[in-house]
């Protein structure tokens, strides 16, 4: 049988990890690891944990901060299984998700990547369907009925014109996952990068559309927070982007060139922060993400 492991690199509210955890420990598959490694200093985090009683769940706490992409890191360096899920910790699993996930990889033996149904959350657990989401699905997000399998230049065009991937959804297979693992030095870009790298390296992804099993969660962008509307983390897409798209070109993949040179849906990311930018009278914010929005190929 395939073997999952659920990776769960921690860090924040305890309540919604929580429920994170619950949700894992109620599949209607029973064989999987959870693995959770706790980035954190909440005090009754551990006690929690040992409480449960549950031997296939483990748990360590870093001595020191790693911060998330140096988390994400560990995850995969400790996975063991043949299917790897590095869950986000106030995201939520329907019951059937590792039911019909792994329903997909056997079907499909040696699968690299499996994009199952997602459906997104608020911070309070309501469905809902932002701009962001609706963007993604109408617009990137290749049209399935059923499921489909993308590799190659296809998948590289898709993503790359925009990230309609949902991240903490996907389960990896786990030799290729620790084979490539996470880029070091992208904090923001850190999961399309990893695709892209599986892409290279021949892995294709089976995207499923005939079961929503996964609750993505998407926290509001608070007006009151200076860095949403600095534009930095656009800085580090630009950066990305021109990149890769070098390598596509070098690869021979010149339409997945292309599509990383105009990044249409970081850009148009760009330009629904830009009102908040002008609202607060962030002249320097504005300036970086209107030069990130209209300049192609430069941050």
């Amino acid at each position: 049988m395939v073997t999952f492991d659920f990776m769960l690199p921690y860090y924040g509210d305890v309540r919604l990890m929580q429920d994170a955890v619950r949700s894992i420990l109620a599949q209607t598959d029973p064989d999987f690891r959870l693995v959770v490694i706790d980035d954190g200093k909440e005090p009754d985090v551990p006690g929690w944990f040992a409480e449960l009683g549950d031997e296939r769940v483990q748990y360590t706490r870093n001595e020191q901060n790693l911060g998330i992409n140096e988390n994400f890191k560990k995850c995969v360096r400790l996975s063991e299984a043949d299917y790897v899920v590095i869950m986000g910790c106030d995201d939520v699993l329907h019951p059937d998700y590792l039911k019909t996930v792994r329903g997909l990889a056997e079907a499909q033996p040696g699968i690299g990547m499996i994009q199952p149904g997602v459906e997104v959350i608020d911070g309070e657990g309501r469905v809902t369907a932002g701009l962001a989401d609706n963007v993604k699905r109408r617009l990137y997000a290749p049209q399935v009925k059923g499921n489909r399998t993308m590799a190659g230049e296809e998948l590289a065009v898709s993503v790359l014109r925009g990230n309609w991937l949902y991240f903490p959804s996907i389960a990896w297979r786990g030799d290729a996952l620790r084979k490539v693992n996470f880029q070091s030095e992208y904090s923001v870009v850190q999961d399309l990068a990893l695709v892209v790298d599986l892409l290279e390296l021949g892995e294709a992804m089976v995207i499923d559309a005939s079961a929503t099993v996964f609750q993505y969660r998407r926290h509001a962008v608070s007006e009151s927070s200076v860095q949403a509307f600095t534009g930095t983390r656009f800085t580090e897409q630009a950066r990305y982007f021109e990149a890769v798209a070098d390598r596509m070109a070098a690869r021979g993949w010149p339409k997945a060139a292309r599509a990383a040179r105009i990044h249409s849906a970081s850009r148009f990311h760009a330009i629904t922060m830009l009102p908040g930018a002008l609202r607060r009278g962030n002249r320097e914010g504005a300036k970086n993400l209107a030069r990130h929005a209209f300049t192609t190929g430069q941050s």
